[in-house]
């Protein structure tokens, strides 16, 4: 009997730690944006062809910094985000050379970035810039300057839901908005040393 009451409470002690172990870990649309590498991109456009956001980005940009911080970090960005693009952070001044989409690209001392960051962003270097592209990387539009989680809602949700192509339909767009993700109302503050 001694056994049978023994075998029982081993059994309640290891249920919760059994529990705790089957508990899934939180899928990537609820933990992070998945960046990609342009490696990584290119591979993926190949298997199932989707819209791309690519963060461009420096290492001393106060304000990308920031946005790495809150509007990357916010839930509703992550699952947006990675339901709907393939996401690419890009470091503008990145000094090696790497193909993409049948072309070399490098870095240009002259203008101190990344040739890929000069094209996609028109040459208007301003950090950060979200560029967003159609499937195949057509039509890239480059959107300069820090998005909250308000200017991130509003630009994705009019990019993937409307149309980027009609200014007339982002303009009304634009005045019958209303945020819905959390976090959407907080106040902007500076990044640190701004």
């Amino acid at each position: 009997m001694k056994r049978i009451i023994l075998f029982a409470v081993a059994l309640l002690m290891m249920s919760p730690v059994v529990m705790a172990k089957r508990k899934k870990a939180p899928s990537p649309t609820e933990a992070h944006i998945v960046w990609l590498t342009m490696d990584e991109l290119q591979v993926k456009m190949k298997e199932k062809p989707k819209r791309v956001y690519m963060d461009m980005y420096t290492d001393w940009c106060g304000w990308c910094k920031k946005m790495e911080a809150t509007t990357f970090s916010n839930p509703d960005v992550i699952k947006y985000m990675n339901e709907n693009f393939y996401c690419v952070r890009f470091n503008c001044e990145r000094k090696d050379t790497f193909r993409f989409m049948g072309k070399e690209y490098y870095f240009d001392p002259a203008k101190k970035t990344n040739t890929l960051a000069a094209d996609l962003m028109r040459g208007q270097m301003s950090y950060p810039t979200s560029v967003f592209m159609e499937p195949y990387y057509q039509n890239p539009m480059p959107v300069p300057g820090y998005q909250d989680v308000r200017g991130m809602e509003l630009l994705v949700r009019f990019y993937c839901e409307v149309s980027v192509k009609n200014q007339q339909q982002w303009e009304a767009y634009q005045k019958s908005f209303k945020p819905t993700w959390a976090g959407s109302s907080e106040p902007i503050t500076p990044p640190a040393g701004h």
